[in-house]
């Protein structure tokens, strides 16, 4: 990219966005991260190279954009203590429910994109959605757009509220899916097949379908009704579902995640 990048937190989210970023050419080099565990920082080093310091420095004064890729609660204390090294770089955030106004005021800059991405960036399969502050300009969307297409499809918003909507559907969304192939290989399991049986079954299921819905012009809803033949046992296992109110239930438990991400701005988004 050309540019000198530090990374506030070097944990998962911050690895995947790292190794994307070598994978295309740029050197570890030019990456700082300021991350306190040594644990992570064993891992920073065994795979990208880098040396990731314990405390913020004057080496972030460097820095053209900081990525801050920890957890909210934290992410007040870190601001404050990284603001004077980095007030001139563009700032990106994928820190959950920390809204752009709070972190606007804590680095002291408008320039300020956030991002909802989700776990499947680890193997460049997620997908990310991002709000840009009026301030940030066009060409340094595209420089975000940069700096996060190794990990996955972006998606950018006109309106910071709908992150919280992102963040309970594709945020959350990879928990869900695993959920439901646990019960399905609990099931598999208890029905006679073997653990590992149920489990290659289970996730060859999740991804030929994903697959086929995104190939397909077809909503979901038409996919299901072509596998759902009346009196069948589909129909029957759908049926079941129907009865027990699975889709109310989980259309309700996402809106609990969109009301969880809504609190955590309000919680750790105060002065």
């Amino acid at each position: 990219m050309g540019e000198r990048m530090a990374f506030i937190g070097g944990g998962n989210m911050a690895g995947a966005i790292i190794g994307g970023l070598i994978s295309q050419g740029t050197p570890a080099s030019e990456i700082d991260v300021v991350e306190p565990y040594a644990d992570a920082q064993a891992q920073l080093k065994a795979l990208y190279g880098i040396t990731a310091q314990a405390q913020p420095g004057a080496v972030l004064t460097q820095a053209s954009v900081v990525v801050w890729a920890i957890k909210p609660q934290t992410f007040r204390e870190a601001a404050l203590q990284v603001r004077f090294h980095t007030k001139n770089a563009l700032h990106l955030s994928v820190a959950a429910g920390i809204r752009s106004d709070s972190i606007a005021r804590w680095v002291g800059s408008e320039r300020v994109v956030r991002a909802m991405p989700n776990t499947p960036a680890l193997i460049g399969r997620g997908i990310t959605a991002l709000y840009a502050r009026p301030a940030v300009l066009a060409d340094e969307k595209s420089r975000i757009d940069k700096v996060l297409a190794p990990t996955g499809q972006l998606l950018w918003l006109e309106a910071e509220a709908q992150l919280d909507a992102v963040t309970a559907l594709s945020g959350s969304g990879p928990a869900y899916v695993f959920y439901f192939m646990e019960a399905m290989i609990d099931a598999g399991a208890a029905m006679g097949l073997s653990r590992d049986q149920a489990y290659k079954l289970a996730i060859a299921t999740f991804i030929g379908s994903a697959e086929l819905a995104h190939s397909s012009n077809e909503p979901p809803e038409i996919l299901r009704a072509r596998v759902t033949s009346k009196g069948g046992t589909t129909h029957a296992a759908i049926s079941s579902m129907d009865d027990d109110d699975v889709k109310t239930r989980f259309v309700r438990a996402m809106h609990a995640a969109r009301r969880r991400a809504k609190e955590m701005g309000d919680e750790f988004g105060g002065s």
